[in-house]
């Protein structure tokens, strides 16, 4: 099977069982989470960190957000203007301000959209993953927007995925030559670091 042929296969399964989560289960996993707070590779007070709002089935962000806010961090999250162009927004204040855009898109805060380019001053990024492997491959949706948001990283800015305990894959997951491992996943359970094997040196993936 092509690693593009899984991956689709893997995201509708993922998809599905996220529709059996209820909003209460969502409302839930979002204040754990934001208990987990300090389980993260923080950088120090006042540090900018890029996350993201939740939409749909994901696991509520909304109290880690405020938590981040709360500890005098620095918040950015996706801006995507007039369509899947990269861009970022900076969240302010305690009610972070967040304005619907229409159907499936992420609430997004008012002010300046802020150019690719920021995403070098993040000392952490947070995204969300359909699920995650022991070795750092993420599964996202396949819209190609963090592949490109990610290309303005630091190369010493962990990166965090977030997901459902049950997306964290004891099994190896498709993997592509642009996939970028990511550091560490945050679940409802907890933080947890993974290898971040990078290719060629993959010893637990193989895509036969």
């Amino acid at each position: 099977m092509e690693p593009a042929e899984s991956k689709q296969e893997l995201r509708r399964a993922a998809i599905a069982r996220r529709k059996l989560v209820a909003a209460e289960e969502r409302t839930r996993a979002g204040a754990q989470i934001a208990n987990h707070l300090h389980e993260l590779p923080l950088p120090e007070h006042g540090g900018m960190v890029a996350a993201y709002v939740s939409v749909g089935s994901e696991t509520e962000t909304r109290p880690l957000l405020a938590a981040l806010l709360r500890e005098s961090y620095r918040v950015l999250v996706p801006r995507l203007g007039g369509g899947m162009d990269v861009g970022w927004g900076e969240l302010r204040g305690a009610d972070m301000a967040l304005a619907d855009c229409g159907e499936r898109r992420l609430q997004e805060p008012a002010g300046d959209v802020l150019s690719p380019e920021i995403l070098q001053r993040a000392r952490m990024i947070i995204l969300p993953a359909l699920m995650v492997d022991e070795c750092g491959t993420r599964l996202g949706r396949g819209g190609g927007w963090y592949d490109r948001a990610l290309m303005h990283r630091a190369a010493n800015a962990p990166v965090i995925a977030v997901c459902w305990p049950w997306e964290i894959s004891p099994a190896p997951l498709p993997h592509e030559t642009h996939d970028l491992p990511v550091d560490g996943v945050l679940s409802p359970e907890g933080y947890r670091p993974l290898k971040r094997a990078t290719p060629p040196a993959r010893d637990c993936q193989a895509n036969d």
